[in-house]
């Protein structure tokens, strides 16, 4: 048998919009993708809620089932592919696929940062494999870079703006000066927020997507619970607008450092500044800035979302397992959590830290305040006083951009301020990067 008559057969579970492109994908690429892996790839097998319903494509009514059994108890399929989303039911079908020893591959962000490890110690056990490439950033290779180019290297740090709505909301907010509530109405009226916009806004699911980079770049399991999240609802187009002026711009990251002692792993706006490469990435795409112990500092630009392009990072894992069903690779070739590495409290962290501060406008608050800061052992970098932007006569507002300090003594000081006597609010805290 030649290598283009050998036939990897694989059943795909859910036909949504992943789903959509990913057979689109399979189907019209089929001879390139046979020449690339030496085998023909033929979708066998397809799970759907109504098998008589319009699709939009063309698909063979024969290959479609409601039943999840056709797949899974049919030892031809090789693969199953899974991009029906949800968490329950996807779970389910993945242990039951790796049990009778066939491999998956996967979109699932949700599944992934929350039941990766059972999934791994599962293809361990049973000499098989689960590839999740397509569950963070689209069309981004980086955890193929993670697991594959940079292998060799130490990752030292992650850090990505991840969730394409909250960065297109951030964009428009710091090039229109709109308020995010004006801002979010218009994203979901052209289908780039959900009509509940809770897990982008309020930083879940980037949580989600920084879990499965930190398991993937420091080899250990870290699921979405461990991870620190604010959003950016409380960002307001006037914070915008002053950190403008000082060189910075706001984005939303999810960020993974390695310590000695932990790893950081945090979701929250952070003032990058404004040379940096990620203050240029606007609208709906993602970025990924990637820093290891030989290869230095590294960016990954692109799509974070969509139909083919998430669709091309699952084809890209479907290639891969065909190879290694081809050469006979045993085993898992993905990410295994072989270290046990302790997730750091927020209060362990260490960043810079804009503050923004309201005062009564009189003599010794501005004193009293730095001396808070000096009991704590936070050193300040820039103090300034926005006499021209007095929120009345009476009142004045301060903005202290500190030097890199642990977030426990930032609380404290935090905490000490708004007991002083002519403190009247603090109006933000937002970290620095960089």
């Amino acid at each position: 048998m030649s290598l283009n008559q050998q036939v990897i057969k694989v059943g795909l579970l859910g036909m949504g919009t992943v789903g959509r492109g990913t057979y689109r994908m399979l189907t019209d690429n089929a001879e390139y993708i046979a020449r690339r892996i030496g085998a023909k790839v033929e979708i066998k097998k397809i799970l759907v809620r109504d098998t008589t319903k319009d699709r939009g494509i063309q698909v063979d009514p024969a290959i479609l089932t409601s039943s999840i059994d056709e797949i899974l108890n049919d030892p031809d399929i090789n693969i199953v592919i899974e991009v029906m989303g949800g968490v329950d039911l996807a779970l389910d079908y993945m242990r039951r696929a790796l049990k009778n020893g066939q491999n998956v591959v996967t979109a699932n962000k949700d599944v992934m940062a929350l039941h990766s490890k059972e999934l791994f110690d599962l293809a361990l056990t049973n000499n098989c494999n689960i590839l999740f490439g397509a569950s963070v950033a689209g069309a981004i290779p980086i955890i193929r870079t993670l697991r594959k180019s940079l292998a060799s290297d130490r990752v030292e740090s992650i850090s990505g703006i991840i969730n394409g709505t909250t960065n297109y909301i951030l964009t428009k907010m710091t090039n229109e000066g709109a308020d995010f509530n004006e801002v979010l109405k218009e994203a979901q009226a052209k289908g780039y927020a959900e009509a509940d916009p809770t897990a982008d806004v309020e930083g879940h699911d980037a949580a989600r997507k920084i879990a499965i980079l930190a398991s993937v770049a420091f080899n250990t399991h870290v699921t979405a619970d461990d991870v620190y999240v604010e959003g950016i609802t409380k960002i307001s187009a006037e914070d915008i607008a002053y950190v403008k002026e000082l060189g910075y711009i706001i984005k939303l990251l999810g960020i993974a450092k390695f310590r000695p002692e932990g790893i950081e792993v945090r979701v929250h706006p952070t003032l990058v500044p404004q040379k940096h490469l990620m203050a240029s990435v606007g609208g709906v795409f993602n970025a990924v800035f990637v820093k290891g112990s030989a290869t230095g500092d590294m960016m990954f630009y692109g799509q974070g979302a969509g139909e083919l392009p998430t669709a091309s990072a699952v084809v890209a894992d479907i290639m891969d397992i065909s190879g290694d069903i081809l050469r006979n690779v045993p085993k898992i070739t993905g990410c295994v959590n072989y270290t046990d590495k302790p997730v750091l409290p927020i209060g362990e962290s260490e960043s810079r830290f804009y503050i923004k501060i309201l005062i009564d406008d009189k003599p010794g608050v501005l004193a009293s305040i730095a001396m808070v800061f000096g009991n704590e052992g936070v050193s300040l970098a820039t103090v300034i006083q926005q006499d021209a932007k007095k929120p009345t006569d009476d009142t004045t507002e301060l903005i202290f951009i500190t030097h890199t300090a642990r977030e426990k003594h930032l609380q404290n000081v935090l905490h000490c301020i708004k007991q002083l006597s002519g403190v009247k609010d603090i109006a933000s805290m937002i970290r620095v990067e960089r």
